[in-house]
């Protein structure tokens, strides 16, 4: 499924003495596949810009359309089984006795015959790098990590073509963060399909994703690819961001070692390009 926005503004409060700007004239495409990463400083427009592709919010002015469906008409609940959004600490919303009841919670409310629904519990807990045996224990027995990846699995199992996760590593340790990261690219090699990846962690988005989306005052700042956007160090910092750390460290290299290729951005691309180096000068 593609997502286009078409001049799309967002105010907050519209009429009222509260008023606020949220989102000013974003245009963007987003084809099926993709895999896209969403940056910018607090209150940028990121969180509100994901909300409306699947019609939480409602352009002031603009358009989103989703696959042909305009998010602003009729449509929408045929619309959100398409677009999963997976919001920062999502295991808050666990709350069944079982991991089992907690994954089908969505798939009854769709009326999915029980053998049916066991079919893509398995397959969802197992997409998500877990054991079946955990099926049967209590959410609130498992770790921080295995949390977040069961609520995960409870919105792959509606099988959304677009999935959307605001900051889905927030708070975990660096091993939960690898074992949430680590699935979500394989969901994305295997099922194909389109994600959208929240976050403040430059580094994750440098080893995630293929396409950069830079946010700033609610407004489209930069879109382009990995290497286009962090190649801009200047640009990103003249609005409070930064290039993942490696890149400063290339950089500075690239001035005791004229000949490497600076545009690195990833420790295992700048390791690879280091040693090529080496190799090339017979050490």
């Amino acid at each position: 499924m593609s997502i286009s926005v078409e001049n799309l503004s967002y105010v907050y409060m519209q009429g009222t003495p509260f008023e606020k700007a949220a989102l000013e004239d974003i245009s963007l495409q987003i084809d099926d596949g993709e895999f896209v990463g969403i940056i910018g400083h607090t209150g940028s427009g990121k969180s509100t810009l994901i909300q409306h592709f699947n019609g939480l919010l409602k352009p002031t002015s603009g358009r989103v359309i989703i696959n042909d469906i305009d998010t602003s008409g009729k449509g929408l609940k045929e619309l959100r089984r398409h677009v999963g959004i997976v919001f920062q600490y999502p295991e808050h919303q666990l709350f069944e006795e079982t991991v089992y009841k907690d994954i089908a919670f969505g798939l009854r409310k769709q009326n999915l015959p029980e053998e049916e629904a066991k079919e893509e519990i398995h397959r969802v807990i197992e997409a998500v790098g877990l054991s079946t045996e955990i099926l049967e224990k209590s959410p609130f027995e498992l770790s921080g990590g295995q949390k977040r990846r069961v609520a995960i699995a409870g919105v792959l199992a509606m099988k959304p073509s677009i999935l959307i996760l605001d900051e889905p590593t927030a708070g975990l340790d660096p091993r939960g963060r690898d074992e949430v990261f680590g699935f979500i690219t394989d969901i994305h090699k295997k099922m194909g399909i389109t994600v959208i990846l929240v976050s403040h962690s430059m580094e994750d988005i440098a080893k995630l994703v293929n396409r950069v989306i830079v946010m700033n005052s609610g407004r489209l700042e930069m879109d382009g690819r990995i290497e286009e956007v962090f190649s801009d160090i200047e640009r990103l910092e003249s609005i409070g961001l930064s290039a993942p750390q490696i890149a400063y460290l290339m950089r500075s290299l690239k001035k005791l070692l004229p000949k490497i290729d600076d545009k690195a951005y990833t420790v295992a691309a700048a390791r690879d390009e280091l040693l090529k180096h080496l190799k090339e000068r017979g050490a």
